[in-house]
């Protein structure tokens, strides 16, 4: 979970700095969830509420409450500004086609840190948390246009298929071949970073080797940590 929170507070960093996030030409019409704005006039007439459909009018956008209880909805414009922002939410599941570049496996016994760099796929399932900012930016004519960056973050499960060398050293002496490359299933956890010019993520999972050479391998179902890059499906 704190390693979560992190996430959550380098993505809202960068919507409020100046990285180079994702880009919108508009806001897609939808439900979002208020996050925060720093335009105090906007901020008491949101009030309490915090789910809202969203859509973008040129300039301005158009708020309509959706509250929890029998309440009546509200509906009400805010005029984009340059100086002032506001950061909506979108919350979904996700499903992505990982690839893992590689795999920092810890010391075993006399074997040593080992970076494991062979192909490796995995199918991620989680939940994802979509941030848009949305503010108004000045150009040279004078003109102002609506400004949107997204960024994306998530958290799930995945699992998958790969591959490792398999040889004396890591089998206790007992490999029944000099040197092969080996089948795994891996499984694991990761945290995903999505702003829509690139996809990756932290992973920490464990392997599973097939074959005979399973019960003697040192890394058999022991943590490791890897980057993830991915092809979002959705």
């Amino acid at each position: 979970m704190r390693f979560f929170l992190l996430w959550v507070l380098v993505g809202s960093w960068l919507l409020s700095g100046c990285a180079a996030v994702g880009k919108l030409p508009t806001l897609e019409p939808g439900d979002y969830q208020f996050f925060r704005t720093n335009d105090p006039t906007l901020a008491a007439t949101v009030g309490k509420d915090r789910a809202f459909h969203v859509e973008q009018y040129q300039d301005s956008l158009t708020f309509l409450s959706q509250p929890e209880q029998d309440g009546a909805p509200r509906r009400f414009g805010y005029a984009l500004r340059r100086g002032q922002h506001v950061i909506l939410l979108d919350r979904k599941f996700d499903l992505d086609v990982f690839t893992i570049p590689f795999k920092a496996r810890p010391p075993q016994g006399p074997v040593p840190v080992q970076l494991n760099t062979n192909f490796n796929a995995a199918l991620y399932f989680g939940r994802r948390l979509d941030f848009y900012h949305v503010n108004s930016r000045q150009l040279l004519a004078g003109r102002q246009e609506p400004q949107i960056r997204t960024v994306g973050l998530g958290y799930g499960l995945f699992t998958g298929l790969g591959s490792t060398i398999i040889n004396p050293d890591v089998t206790n002496q007992q490999a029944q071949i000099a040197e092969y490359e080996g089948f795994v299933v891996h499984v694991g956890a990761a945290a995903i970073y999505d702003a829509r010019i690139f996809n990756l993520g932290l992973a920490i999972g464990a392997d599973q080797l097939l074959g005979p050479d399973g019960r003697h391998w040192i890394y058999q179902r022991k943590p490791w940590f890897g980057v993830l890059f991915g092809l979002d499906l959705n």
